[in-house]
């Protein structure tokens, strides 16, 4: 009867031994990070992404202008890759440039998008980057707001409110939006917008 208890005991023993090494091996868990480290998926960029001094150039019809400073507070860069309002029938990220044939600067749609840098911000700015509203729907007058939604490479979104202001600092002029490079020439080198 000694002999046979020995024989039930180590079968069992192999087996709790193989729950063990079994037990050993399972995934864990993720468990929170107390300290906020980076030991998750980042948030959508949309949420991450935040904007100061929105606002919009007046303009009675045709095309203006929208600026503002964005902030990116993650380790990793963000791309803007579109935009829209109701003001407007389409806006197109735009980048001003030096225009060597003629001396001054052109306005042109970014391909790729706009990028705010990893911990960083992105100014839009007369002159610079900016969001350019195609195609007014109606006047845009300084007292209004207007409401964007920028889309961003991940595919996430953010909105934001901007204000009308009246803005003469750089006289600026717009092409026709038919222009052969889709940009917009100015006059001279220190007219931006």
């Amino acid at each position: 009867m000694h002999t046979d208890a020995r024989r039930l005991t180590r079968p069992a023993l192999a087996l709790a031994a193989a729950l063990l090494l079994l037990t050993g091996c399972a995934p864990t868990t993720a468990q929170p990070d107390p300290h906020g480290s980076a030991s998750h998926a980042p948030s959508p960029a949309g949420e991450a992404v935040t904007i100061d001094d929105a606002w919009v150039k007046s303009a009675a019809e045709g095309m203006t202008a929208g600026f503002g400073i964005l902030s990116n507070p993650t380790d990793d860069e963000i791309t803007i890759v579109s935009a829209r309002t109701e003001a407007a029938a389409r806006v197109e990220l735009h980048e001003t440039v030096s225009d060597s044939a003629s001396g001054g600067t052109t306005m042109r749609e970014v391909r790729g998008g706009l990028v705010i840098p990893a911990g960083g911000t992105l100014e839009l700015a007369p002159g610079g980057e900016h969001l350019m509203l195609m195609g007014l729907t109606a006047p845009v007058e300084a007292g209004q707001e207007v409401q964007f939604t920028l889309t961003f490479s991940d595919e996430s979104t953010m909105s934001f409110t901007a204000a009308v202001k009246d803005f003469t600092g750089a006289q600026e002029h717009y092409e026709s939006e038919h222009d052969e490079h889709s940009g917009h020439s100015e006059h001279d080198s220190d007219q931006g917008h």
